[in-house]
């Protein structure tokens, strides 16, 4: 461990407790100092999940302590100013997603970062679910041919939730992952078309279609109140689609209190019942799946801090996305397309 960098994270709310901590606990390369929050029911989470991590009032008081890099795991409303504070002292940082509430204000905290010479990235970590990996390797090798239409769902029926404005809404929450997938698979977008609906404070539904600079049109769905969800992914190529019906299930395991340190190689594995298809008409081929690989997120992102490899997701890519989810929001206030 004497070259290992050390981590801190703040926040241990759903996010920070389930998506986060486990997942620098158990990450080679680095020494998980411990968790920032003032909050006693928080830290006696802490204690009781992870014995022996300390509970930090301040980032000031995690970089006394000797962290090198912190994780953002709070309400989107605060990831700006604490990327900020953490970028002001030095650290490096992850901020979850959605990285802020618009474009300026991540143009701002990417500039900070730059200035001050510290490492920033943002926690894609639905660039390793299982599927998005296998829709890749399909792809890259032309088991589709050419991609023509782009479908991807995150779509769940909970009618009761509502999402409040410290998460930024669903076309914020679910569209920072599925704009990026988006982004990374097809390239640049030209042009954004939204249709959003809310029964709460903040939008619960929403519809999104991209034209990419290659041609390719990405069509994207979030909702919490879809009765009956759509396959996570359909792909159109010229020679065949690919269609993938469930989710990753890394998120169902984290959730369940299980991590990448209890399952080892069988992290992120998904059962053959569950593989998606190639069809080409009535004929439907399975292939496998990729392993999900949420596990290799923070190992990645350790080496970048010791110059060993390159940023898990260049931040870049983030203000790209937000400038996407911007032109989604003004889209559905005026009922026009928008050029990017």
């Amino acid at each position: 461990m004497s070259d290992a960098v050390r981590f801190g994270l703040v926040g241990y709310g759903s996010g920070g407790r389930i998506f986060h901590a486990p997942l620098i606990a158990s990450a080679a390369g680095i020494e998980f100092l411990g968790v920032v929050t003032t909050n006693e029911e928080r830290r006696k989470e802490l204690a009781g999940n992870l014995p022996g991590k300390a509970a930090f009032d301040s980032i000031a008081a995690l970089k006394e302590a000797g962290a090198e890099a912190v994780a953002i795991s709070t309400p989107v409303t605060t990831h700006a100013e604490l990327a900020l504070e953490a970028i002001a002292h030095g650290l490096h940082v992850v901020v979850d997603k959605p990285f802020t509430l618009d474009a300026p204000r991540a143009r701002e905290v990417v500039a900070a970062a730059k200035a001050k010479g510290v490492l920033l990235s943002v926690y894609q970590n639905r660039r390793y679910d299982s599927d998005f990996r296998t829709l890749r390797r399909l792809i890259d090798d032309g088991q589709f041919g050419t991609v023509r239409r782009f479908e991807s769902r995150f779509e769940r029926w909970s009618p009761e939730r509502k999402p409040g404005p410290a998460g930024g809404g669903t076309l914020l929450d679910f569209g920072s992952h599925l704009v990026d997938q988006a982004l990374v698979l097809n390239g640049p977008a030209v042009r954004a078309y939204a249709e959003v609906r809310g029964s709460g404070e903040l939008d619960d539904d929403f519809f999104l279609a991209l034209h990419h600079v290659n041609g390719v049109e990405s069509h994207l769905w979030g909702s919490w109140r879809q009765g009956a969800p759509g396959p996570r992914y359909r792909v159109a190529g010229t020679t065949g689609t690919f269609v993938i019906a469930g989710i990753d299930g890394q998120e169902a395991e984290l959730k369940a209190g299980r991590s990448p340190a209890d399952l080892g190689d069988q992290w992120g594995v998904e059962a053959e019942e569950t593989w998606g298809r190639i069809y080409r008409g009535d004929d439907g081929t399975r292939v496998r799946s990729e392993r999900g690989r949420w596990d290799l997120y923070y190992p990645a992102f350790a080496a970048a801090v010791r110059g060993e490899g390159p940023l898990p997701v260049d931040p870049n890519d983030v203000v790209r996305n937000m400038t996407v989810l911007d032109a989604a929001r003004e889209s559905a206030r005026s009922g026009q397309a928008i050029r990017l």
